[in-house]
């Protein structure tokens, strides 16, 4: 098992960026649609990985380092908790969940609650899309946390085989994590790189170079499809230096605006909540959620690229709240928001009205 680098090499390692006028237009299109690669055979994919030789392409390179990753087919989902990635915890220890951590990093003009963590309000300019919107917390939230390699993917390409503690670097991991549009999150669920891409064209090389640096990171494979799609795109892309968003601001950091000493980020100072939300993806925030999305936002919306895994509609508990976040999800009713039948303040741990995100 390779070790986890420090964090902070991630931002010196030369990975791509995407030069979109390279890329052919017909395939790209073809790349984003679901389900329009088909498999090779196991035999086939190992055959090629061994002809494979990395030295053909530029050292320090994102293509070099997909031509050392394993190429397989997915593994059976069987056994996959979302909860037991940790995801949201404090890894850092600067008091803040992640979520708020993703948040401060990639928003602009911030309003902080008084605690330094909890993002009231600002503005994100989303990687995935270009463009620019004002963030909606709570109830019509419109922002998501973005596993680039959602979890549920990580689990059925290598995940199974990490340490808990492994796991919990991988899903708090600054590399793997973006803030994006929840419409988008939604669309792209737990897909891989062969059935969903970002529609922004200039960010697609750099968009798989994340992935293929987290898979590499923690010894996580790639399917035939995958490989092909990412090796296509980056043949044709150049090779700057990454952005340098490896670690996370302390508390109070970011493009702070203002901060509210009126209202307080109850639960999120020192949490160390895994932030329970759909089991059926990568990928969690502070809005509402689908079975499907790689998020925790709210119902899923199809589209072209989505990948959503199996999962009941939204029913309410009974009576009362619900006791824990599982008896929520197996009622199809997370996430539970303020006012919903079910909704405890157990269940919402950052204090933002939403439930079992």
């Amino acid at each position: 098992m390779k070790r986890f680098l420090p964090l902070a090499l991630c931002a010196v390692f030369a990975l791509s960026a995407c030069d979109s006028s390279t890329v052919d237009t017909a395939e790209s299109d073809r790349v984003a649609a679901a389900g329009t690669t088909a498999s090779a055979s196991p035999a086939a994919a190992e055959a090629d990985a061994a002809d494979r030789d990395p030295s053909d392409a530029e050292p320090d390179s994102a293509l070099r380092m997909l031509y050392t990753l394993d190429v397989k087919g997915r593994a059976p989902k069987t056994g996959y908790d979302r909860d037991g990635f940790g995801w949201r915890d404090d890894v850092d220890h600067n008091g803040c969940d992640t979520r708020n951590d993703v948040l401060r990093r990639d928003l602009t003009d911030i309003t902080l609650a008084d605690d330094g963590c909890v993002v009231l309000g600002g503005a994100l300019t989303s990687a995935y899309s270009g463009d620019t919107f004002d963030f909606i917390r709570g109830d019509g939230n419109n922002v998501d946390i973005d596993h680039v390699v959602a979890l549920s993917n990580a689990w059925q390409t290598g995940a199974q085989q990490l340490s808990d503690a492994e796991r919990r670097e991988l899903a708090n991991d600054p590399l793997n994590l973006l803030a994006v549009e929840s419409s988008l999150n939604r669309q792209k669920g737990d897909a891989d790189a062969a059935t969903w891409l970002p529609p922004e064209r200039g960010y697609r090389c750099e968009y798989v170079s994340r992935q293929i640096r987290v898979k590499h990171e923690y010894d996580l494979w790639v399917t035939r499809p995958e490989f092909e799609t990412m090796e296509e795109l980056l043949l044709g892309c150049e090779e700057p230096a990454f952005d340098d968003d490896s670690e996370w601001p302390d508390r109070y950091e970011g493009d702070v605006d203002d901060t509210d000493t009126s209202r307080t980020g109850s639960g999120a100072s020192g949490s160390s909540s895994s932030g329970s939300g759909s089991t059926g993806s990568g990928s969690s925030s502070s809005g509402p959620s689908s079975p499907g999305s790689s998020g925790s936002g709210g119902s899923h919306t199809g589209g072209a690229g989505s990948a959503p895994d199996s999962g009941g509609g939204a029913s309410g508990a009974a009576s009362g709240p619900f006791e824990n976040c599982d008896a929520a999800r197996a009622a199809g009713a997370a996430p539970v928001h303020a006012g919903d039948p079910g909704y405890g303040r157990h269940l919402d741990r950052d204090g933002d009205g939403v439930g079992c995100e």
